[in-house]
């Protein structure tokens, strides 16, 4: 039995593999693909200029995307007036942008989840940031199913292998496996967007897994964002007791996988 399971173990690697070869140096996207991103893109734009359009006529020079702290806070100080008047646009453009952000991988959403805090408070502010969260992690392995497999195997082909072979291990647990890795950095959450369609984690299970993991440390980073003059780093955001919190609620969540996995006597 335990020859068997190895190659067949070894046989959804090999397939895994095969899926996602590519040749070195040949784009690795068709044209239908390359119009799938770019309708996706065209298609957050458009909300974007639809949001911009309905503000009030004023200098938005300081609208981008954050960068560091100092980017965080000229955007707090300057959209806490905007947040009081126009709730719904401020809301509408920040879940674009964070979605966006998601979606294509783009690194800084830590610096939303900040501005978050700081803009909307604990409470609203987790919500916003798991509710966005969700989403453009939902919207990234939807795009990823269509054209991200020669992707991933370009940029992560080690990753991709480790990742299989663990969801193969423990697919009868996969929930427990996908909070593990959202509450803890063993995998960027990036990656796990990305290959979970590739490695066939079921999307509910992907979706169940995020918009549970997501909540201790958006909970971190948006009450962070409340005291945002403090901070000095981003490194600030963890302390001991955060990631300490954070270990014991993955240790937790993997728990039942590992009791699992042992061979019964």
């Amino acid at each position: 039995m335990a020859t068997t399971s190895v190659t067949s173990n070894d046989k959804n690697n090999d397939d895994c593999i095969k899926k996602t070869n590519v040749v070195v140096g040949e784009f690795p996207l068709t044209c239908f693909e390359v119009m799938v991103a770019c309708g996706v893109v065209l298609g957050f734009a458009s909300g974007l200029i639809g949001v911009y359009l309905t503000l009030p006529q004023s200098d938005y020079s300081f609208l981008k995307l954050p960068r560091s702290l100092q980017d965080i806070q000229i955007l707090r100080d300057n959209l806490e007036s905007y947040t009081s008047d126009y709730t719904i646009q401020v809301v509408v453009g920040y879940c674009v942008v964070y979605i966006f952000m998601q979606t294509f991988m783009i690194p800084g959403t830590v610096f939303m989840s900040l501005l978050a805090g700081s803009l909307f408070g604990v409470f609203k502010g987790v919500a916003l940031v798991v509710f966005t969260a969700t989403a453009g992690a939902s919207s990234c392995y939807f795009l990823s199913k269509i054209i991200g497999r020669p992707l991933v195997f370009s940029l992560w082909p080690d990753k991709l292998t480790f990742f299989q072979n663990q969801v193969a291990k423990r697919r009868k647990r996969l929930l427990n496996y996908i909070l593990f890795l959202r509450v803890t950095p063993t995998l960027p959450n990036t990656f796990i967007n990305v290959a979970s369609p590739i490695v066939d984690v079921p999307f509910h299970i992907f979706f169940l897994g995020t918009v549970i993991g997501l909540i201790p440390g958006a909970y971190v980073t948006v009450r962070a964002g409340i005291a945002l003059g403090e901070l000095q780093s981003v490194g600030d955001l963890y302390d001991c007791n955060s990631i300490a919190t954070l270990f014991l609620i993955g240790v937790v969540s993997i728990t039942p996988t590992l009791m699992a996995s042992k061979p019964k006597s």
